[in-house]
């Protein structure tokens, strides 16, 4: 199962899809891209999400990050993280906040802004990022979620350190119960010689409990206990294939392009490892879970 280091193809880019509408968070969203809600992070400021998700990557060692927006919002992201605040609002900052500034701008260097001209899903999103990830693996987070480690190296880190052991595509994962195993992809595997790291047998979206239980059952987890997907990704650049072959063939899934069909596809083609992330990732993209993010996320315990 795990490859020689030697033969690594260090993953250097991360990919953001950010272009949704945030309908889920109307009406706010009507005056702030949902990107931009704030949250406290552990070191007691208040940043946008889009921040958070973006440090996620960077922490964990990656080079490059690129966010998939509408068009319309190119410059709106483009402020955020390549342009210094205008000068009468930078002078009312502190000399602790002109470092930061600063930072943002060391960030923002580290950014490439990718659009999406037409809202046609998550998987058509992703596949908007193919000409810059250019034949190369690389990893994938959520834009409306954000990670919280259970250990001193980050979640997105984590995954990061699967793919080196591996050398194929990894999906983060973690434990769900069956009674909301319907609200995510699922998977179903085979525990190798880590209680955390599986093969993945079957990758599905948005399973009922019924086809779960028959089709998704994993060996060692309780009855009622399944893996839905975490929210993270290392991705092969074969993955960008698939996709161009759904786009080309318009074979949408309510409406829409998806990813988890064709991670099927690919695990059908290829290995693809799956992780147990030990951490939890908290949706900002809902009311009820933004405000529970916002009590969570900050938290030192």
């Amino acid at each position: 199962m795990f490859n020689s280091e030697s033969n690594l193809k260090p993953v250097k880019k991360a990919v953001i899809p950010a272009a949704g509408f945030g309908t889920r968070m109307f009406p706010a969203t009507k005056g702030l891209k949902k990107e931009f809600f704030p949250i406290i992070d552990k070191d007691g400021l208040a940043k946008p999400i889009i921040l958070v998700i973006v440090e996620e990557a960077i922490q964990a060692g990656i080079q490059e990050v690129g966010i998939v927006v509408q068009p319309g919002d190119r410059e709106l992201f483009e402020a955020f993280f390549k342009h210094p605040p205008k000068l009468e609002f930078w002078n009312k900052l502190s000399e602790e906040r002109w470092e930061y500034c600063n930072y943002l701008q060391a960030i923002g260097e580290r950014i490439t802004i990718l659009t999406q001209t037409e809202q046609e899903g998550f998987g058509h999103a992703v596949f908007c990022a193919a000409d810059w990830v250019n034949n190369q693996p690389f990893l994938l987070l959520l834009g409306d979620h954000v990670y919280r480690s259970d250990l001193e190296i980050n979640c997105a880190g984590q995954l990061l350190e699967i793919y080196k052991q591996v050398q194929h595509s990894v999906i983060g994962l973690r434990v769900t119960p069956g009674n909301i195993i319907h609200h995510y992809g699922c998977v179903g595997g085979i525990f190798q010689e880590s209680e955390q790291i599986l093969s993945l047998t079957q990758i599905y979206e948005k399973p009922s409990l019924d086809y779960a239980s028959t089709h998704l059952r994993v060996e060692g987890l309780n009855e009622n206990q399944f893996l839905s997907i975490f929210g993270l990704y290392v991705l092969e650049p074969q993955i960008f294939e698939i996709l161009a072959a759904q786009i080309q063939a318009n074979k949408r899934e309510k409406g829409e392009f998806q990813l988890t069909s064709c991670l099927e596809i690919l695990r059908q083609k290829q290995p693809v490892t799956g992780y147990i992330v030990k951490g939890q990732c908290l949706d900002t993209g809902l009311p009820e879970t933004y405000r529970q993010t916002m009590t969570e996320f900050g938290s030192k315990e």
